[in-house]
């Protein structure tokens, strides 16, 4: 899949996310996945004990590598990923403070919760996910519900 162009990738994708529940429990799911993974990065504590480094600071430092895969891509997708990676980092932030529970444990139940309806979509579809044949897939499903978005809106990619 190396060379491809955000709309052959958002193709290759949505071959297998035709059915319409398959679609609606990705559209719950794929943000919360990727915000529990930006949470549960967030959650990993410096190395340093003088606190050298933020709080957030693998989240903070795996949302840059994000945005310079969407980058080669498409620029408007990576700004658009790079606004709803900062949203995520802010509610990590928010989490952390007022939470009732650890921000790592709110994220762990979250994407179990996510990849069993992932799962589950795709057992209504009737095909396999997608980054099951390329990794890169699971970057591209977040851009893919952003791509509608963008078409809503009238913005290209």
């Amino acid at each position: 899949m190396a060379g491809y162009h955000m709309q052959q990738w958002f193709d290759a994708y949505g071959e297998s996310h035709q059915n319409p529940t398959n679609k609606r429990i990705h559209w719950i799911c794929v943000p919360t996945i990727y915000f529990c993974v930006v949470a549960l990065l967030w959650s990993i504590l410096s190395p340093f004990n003088d606190a050298r480094l933020p709080t957030g600071w693998a989240a903070m430092g795996a949302v840059i590598l994000v945005a310079l895969f969407y980058l080669r891509l498409s620029i408007p997708i990576m700004f658009g990923m790079a606004l709803f990676s900062s949203l995520c980092l802010m509610l990590c932030a928010f989490l952390e403070q007022w939470a009732p529970w650890p921000l790592w444990s709110i994220a762990t139940v979250l994407f179990i919760a996510a990849w069993i309806g992932q799962f589950y979509g795709h057992h209504v579809e009737g095909r396999k996910p997608s980054f099951l044949d390329d990794l890169q897939f699971l970057m591209i499903g977040p851009a893919w519900l952003l791509g509608f978005i963008y078409r809503r809106l009238g913005i290209g990619y």
